[in-house]
């Protein structure tokens, strides 16, 4: 089992972050789907009575998702996997400002396989973030990350403790500085290029740029993988981590690229966004050429 802490710091609101991921997710989607691949949308809906971190949340948005990957995983596993086998489910109790993502793949390694992401959102309103009402109001959890205004300088932000605190590797995300594949690279979501007409923020140039801009938020990712199958576990869970950060770079590249798209929306938008994506994805799956990022 691996268990790494993603910190990504963005100059954006926690509650604007809440409209920019759910926006930027619905135009991810539409982006990696297509030529039999992508993802299936199957609930998209309300839920209640659901405890998460406790009892501290128990409502929000539910979302069943499957990943229909076959060129979206290294050619060595998909040499010994069967046919079929290749498809990831995903489950989100989105409670924001609390999400909590589950990664699965019942049809075959069934208990032997799972990711956990979960996310924590803290905004910077002067109040300690140890005080219960604070946390109440403003703790958010999803393929576990937390975002708060400290700029990545939390020690132990989802509060880890035993074996699992002492698995815990840091890794900090910069969206500006940080290499990309050459196939992930798009100018106009280069973040040292670009410029909010909206909101004047960006381009973000140089080291350490979050300490000029304001707002600030730190996205703190806590991503446990298991992959139990004899002579591939570690190098599964690798390839797994180093995925997962070059998924949360490109995404959150995008995330602050495309603000002058979802800086003004409500969720009310992003409630007609999501249904209008589910049926485009269900038609673009059968259709076309397999799209975006490849596992090679």
């Amino acid at each position: 089992m691996l268990v790494k802490e993603f910190r990504v710091i963005l100059p954006l609101t926690v509650e604007e972050y809440q409209v920019a991921q759910l926006y930027s997710v619905a135009e991810a989607s539409k982006n990696e789907t297509g030529g039999g691949e992508g993802i299936e949308v199957l609930k998209n809906e309300p839920f209640d009575n659901h405890p998460l971190l406790g009892d501290e949340y128990s409502k929000g948005q539910y979302t069943y998702k499957i990943y229909h990957l076959k060129s979206k995983v290294p050619s060595f596993i998909r040499l010994l996997a069967p046919e079929g086998s290749l498809e990831m489910h995903e489950e989100a109790w989105n409670a924001y400002p609390y999400c909590r993502t589950v990664i699965s793949n019942p049809g075959y390694m069934k208990d032997n396989f799972f990711i956990t992401i979960e996310t924590l959102h803290a905004p910077d309103d002067g109040v300690s973030e140890n005080n219960p009402t604070y946390m109440k109001k403003n703790f958010t959890v999803c393929i576990e990350t937390l975002h708060a205004p400290d700029m990545g300088t939390q020690e132990n932000a989802h509060k880890l403790m035993g074996e699992k605190l002492k698995l815990r590797e840091v890794v900090t995300v910069d969206i500006s500085n940080d290499s990309v594949k050459s196939a992930d690279y798009k100018e106009e979501e280069d973040p040292t290029k670009f410029k909010s007409e909206k909101t004047g923020r960006g381009p973000l140039t140089g080291p350490q740029w979050w300490k000029k801009c304001d707002p600030v938020m730190t996205c703190y990712k806590l991503v446990t993988c298991e992959f139990k199958w004899f002579g591939f576990q570690t190098r599964i869970e690798k390839f797994i981590m180093d995925t997962e950060r070059r998924l949360f770079t490109n995404f959150h590249r995008q995330v602050f690229c495309w603000m002058d798209r979802w800086h003004g929306m409500n969720m009310d938008d992003i409630r007609r966004l999501e249904d209008e994506t589910k049926e485009e994805l269900d038609e673009q799956r059968q259709i076309g050429t397999v799209r975006g990022t490849t596992g090679e």
